[in-house]
C-alpha cells in the first residue's frame, strides 16, 4: 500500500509538470525537504530529554533546541539523522555521561522540539554552526545527513576546537540521495531537470558540489567513519568515498547492524577512538 501511494503521487506531480514543470519541481522539492516523523515526542522520550539542561538558540527566525548534560571531560556534540531526534543518542549519552564528559545534543531542523517546517543538509549545519561555536566541543558525532551537515559545516566554517568527526552511516553525494528519492517516486525528465534548476538557484551551487566527500578534502580532524555494509538507506560505496577523501581517518565496517548502527558494539569503537 505504502509503495502504491508513493507512485500515484509521484504520477500526479508528473501530471502537473505538464502544466508547469517549474510548480511540479517546487512540490516535489517541498516533499523531499518535509520530514515525516521526529517531531512528536513520546513520553519516554520528553522524560529523558527532561534530564538535560535545555536551551533555545536562534539562526534567522528559527529555533535550535539543545540538551546539555554537564560532565569535566571534553565536550561531545551530537547530531541526529533524518526523521529523528535527541533521544535517538540515548544509550550513547548515558555511557558518555559515565565517563565524564560534557555531552550536547541538538534537535535538527523540522525535527524534535527546533523550529522550521522543512529539512535541509546546508540550514542544518548552519543550526549546528550556531551550536558549535557556543559550546567549542572537541568531537563531533554525526549520524546520517547529520554527519553530512556535519561535515557541510566544518567544511565552511572550521571551528579550531573541533579535533575529532565521527561519521555513522553517512551519505557522501546529495546527487546520490536525490536520485534515489526521484526515482523511488518515479518522476519524469522533465521534474527531475527542474529540481536541478530550482536546487541551483535556491542553494547557490551545483548539486555535484553538495559533497561530504569533497568538503571532507579541506578538513584536517581525526576521523572514525562506520558503516554497514548492509545499509539499505546509504549504500556501503558512499563510506568508501568518504575514506578516500579523509586523510586522516579509519573506516570499520560492520554487518547486519543496518542504518540506525545503533548497537554496543558501535558505541566501544566510538569510546576508543574518543580515548586515543
Amino acid at each position: 500500500m505504502k509503495n502504491f501511494i508513493v507512485k500515484c503521487i509521484g504520477s500526479y506531480y508528473n501530471l502537473i509538470s505538464y502544466l508547469s514543470k517549474v510548480q511540479a519541481a517546487d512540490k516535489a522539492l517541498h516533499l523531499f525537504s518535509k520530514p515525516r516523523n521526529g517531531r512528536k515526542l513520546s513520553e519516554e522520550q520528553r522524560e529523558f530529554l527532561g534530564t538535560a539542561f535545555q536551551k533555545e538558540y536562534k539562526f534567522g527566525q528559527h529555533t535550535i533546541m539543545t540538551y546539555r548534560w554537564l560532565g569535566d571531560k571534553p565536550t561531545i556534540l551530537l547530531a541526529h539523522g533524518w526523521e529523528s531526534n535527541s533521544y535517538r543518542w540515548k544509550n550513547l549519552i548515558d555511557e558518555l555521561r559515565k565517563k565524564g564528559h560534557n555531552v550536547v545534543a541538538l534537535d535538527a531542523p523540522g525535527h524534535g522540539n527546533s523550529g522550521s517546517r522543512l529539512f535541509n543538509a546546508i540550514l542544518y549545519s548552519e543550526f549546528i554552526n550556531v551550536v558549535a561555536t557556543k559550546f567549542q566541543p572537541e568531537i563531533i558525532i554525526g549520524h546520517s545527513v547529520g554527519g553530512m551537515s556535519t561535515v557541510f559545516f566544518q567544511n565552511k566554517y572550521q571551528l579550531n576546537s573541533v579535533k575529532k568527526l565521527i561519521l555513522l552511516g553517512v551519505p557522501s553525494e546529495f546527487t546520490d540521495v536525490l536520485k534515489r528519492y526521484t526515482d523511488m517516486l518515479g518522476y519524469n525528465q522533465r521534474i527531475t531537470e527542474q529540481l536541478n534548476l530550482t536546487i541551483i538557484e535556491r542553494f547557490g551551487d551545483k548539486l555535484e558540489n553538495f559533497s561530504t566527500a569533497k568538503y571532507l578534502e579541506g578538513i584536517d580532524s581525526k576521523g572514525l567513519i562506520i558503516h554497514d555494509e548492509q545499509d539499505a538507506i546509504i549504500p556501503y560505496s558512499d563510506a568508501l568515498l568518504i575514506k578516500s577523501s579523509f586523510k586522516n581517518s579509519t573506516l570499520i565496517t560492520t554487518k547486519g547492524l543496518g542504518h540506525s548502527l545503533n548497537d554496543e558494539s558501535v558505541s566501544n569503537h566510538i569510546y576508543e577512538f574518543i580515548l586515543n
